[in-house]
């Protein structure tokens, strides 16, 4: 069973790897809104796989990070794409390891576009230089 809660903030960034001319250069905002997922077994007693206030827990220290911040000047976030964004909430989730079970981190810049990451041990995962 996987479970999911949603979150949202308000960021600026700019991308500083895109080619000369790309509108995505200069400084914008985003209404971000990031959907951390949760995988494990329903539990007999509690009859969740678990509490939906545990994953807000472990998503507070991020949301205080990110909201009205411009990313680029968050440590690792340098350049701040959806997928590097993804990867910076999967890696501060786990390394903080207040959420087991973690699963997926779903990043939309836009109601239209967006990420999902799935860790590294994931098939789906890799780097192209």
């Amino acid at each position: 069973m996987e479970v999911f809660k949603e979150f949202r903030f308000e960021a600026a960034h700019f991308l500083p790897n895109v080619e000369e001319g790309h509108k995505c250069a200069r400084m914008h905002g985003h209404s971000y809104q990031v959907t951390v997922h949760v995988e494990g077994e329903v539990g007999g007693q509690s009859g969740w796989v678990t509490d939906y206030a545990t994953i807000s827990k472990a998503f507070d220290a991020i949301h205080r990070q990110l909201d009205h911040r411009v990313l680029n000047e968050v440590a690792g976030l340098e350049n701040p794409t959806a997928e590097n964004l993804a990867m910076w909430i999967w890696d501060w989730i786990e390394s903080a390891r207040l959420l087991p079970g973690l699963s997926a981190v779903a990043v939309r810049e836009t109601p239209t576009a967006g990420c999902i990451y799935r860790g590294l041990d994931s098939a789906r995962h890799h780097v192209v230089a």
